[in-house]
């Protein structure tokens, strides 16, 4: 497939987020593209030419629909990319782009501290059931990245922030080590979002992002994206993970997103100063034993973070209380503006905890071993966020 069209390339990242992927509506001259929701579309007259395994014709909704193709040019265009490719989830697409590149006797470097959809992956499923040799590293310790990539190493897959302790990971000196080893560099960008950080720019090879979070901004569609200037393998991607294994996005979720991401770098803007105003209260707060955020200058990486993040620091902090599992998850639960939820990204802010008991909880840094708190900045008002985790907080004697 070649090169994804961006008739505003060149321009600003807002109006590129208005108007990539936009056009008249050929039927009505509607202002708005519509949405398709046809599983089948009109074949041409003549079958011999027709590649029924293709993407590049419409003709069935799992090889692609227009309302993914249309959504698909936007990404590519915010990322500054060649090609984007969207399935039905963020892990949709990690799973997509992980079963193209590896195969049985592969060796895989992947974070310590990750999503735990990736972790299964390469802890359980890659592993176990496809012979692929998985190696975790702290992507936050370059000395250690170096030690664990090794000549013959397929990929080096990174989270920067990470999820869920917002840890810093320098994508520039990571892509070295593994194209100096002759691996290819992965990057989920999902907390960072493309207002903040463009990782193809500082040399990964691929970029992942859970659509569903930043870019829909609402809270009601899931969708994820992988995003490259690697045309043929991009093809490749298409061919056996969307076509072949069927992770496609559906047309209303696709048209859903797409208008979600029209305001993505307004709500951004707003994400990224919020989060850096509650950063700093909490931060200041007797029984906070911890705040994790990179726009602090306190947090380890945050010379890193000011040189690869451009705009902001994102919308996620991570943060502890001095208190046990029950207290905290009350403490959530006697918030009033901020959601008791999972999930990042939305309108609202959302807070989930972290309990002392998780399977995984050992990986992280000791200090988010006990009383650890994922929080996701919405669009509220910044005052208003903080008396509400102020009255939590004193509700709970803290």
């Amino acid at each position: 497939m070649a090169k994804k069209e961006n008739k505003f390339e060149g321009y600003g990242v807002s109006t590129q987020a208005v108007h990539t992927g936009t056009d008249y509506d050929a039927e009505t001259g509607a202002v708005r593209r519509p949405l398709h929701m046809a599983n089948s579309y009109k074949l041409p007259d003549d079958l011999s030419t027709v590649n029924y395994s293709s993407t590049d014709l419409l003709f069935y909704s799992r090889n692609g629909n227009a309302n993914q193709h249309w959504l698909e040019e936007k990404v590519a265009a915010l990322y500054g990319a060649d090609d984007a490719i969207v399935f039905a989830s963020g892990v949709g697409a990690l799973h997509a782009l992980f079963w193209t590149l590896l195969k049985s006797g592969d060796r895989v470097i992947y974070p310590n501290v990750s999503y735990m959809a990736v972790y299964r992956m390469f802890h359980e499923l890659f592993n176990q059931k496809f012979g692929v040799e998985t190696v975790m590293v702290d992507m936050t310790d370059l000395s250690a990245v170096e030690k664990a990539v090794t000549d013959g190493t397929r990929l080096v897959h990174i989270e920067t922030p990470d999820n869920p302790t917002v840890g810093i990971t320098d994508i520039a000196a990571v892509a070295e080590i593994a194209h100096r080893h002759g691996a290819l560099l992965s990057v989920d960008n999902t907390f960072a979002s493309p207002l903040n950080q463009k990782p193809l720019d500082l040399g990964a090879d691929f970029v992942v992002d859970a659509l569903t979070k930043y870019f829909n901004g609402h809270g009601d569609a899931q969708g994820g994206a992988v995003i490259s200037n690697d045309l043929e393998m991009m093809d490749r991607i298409r061919y056996e993970a969307q076509v072949n294994v069927g992770a496609v996005i559906s047309p209303f979720n696709a048209w859903q997103i797409f208008r979600g991401s029209v305001t993505f770098p307004l709500r951004m803007q707003r994400i990224n100063t919020t989060s850096q105003f509650v950063a700093e209260w909490l931060e200041q707060r007797e029984n906070v034993t911890f705040v994790s955020y990179p726009g602090l200058s306190s947090n380890p990486g945050h010379e890193v973070a000011k040189k690869q993040m451009h705009n902001g620091y994102g919308g996620v902090i991570s943060f502890g209380l001095n208190t046990d599992d029950k207290t905290v998850e009350k403490f959530c639960a006697a918030l009033k503006v901020v959601t008791f939820a999972v999930s990042l990204g939305h309108d609202e802010s959302l807070i989930f905890p972290q309990p002392s008991y998780d399977e995984r909880i050992h990986l992280y840094p000791e200090q988010f071993q006990n009383g650890f708190i994922r929080f996701s900045i919405g669009l509220e008002e910044p005052d208003d966020i903080i008396c509400d985790l102020d009255q939590a907080l004193k509700a709970v004697g803290l």
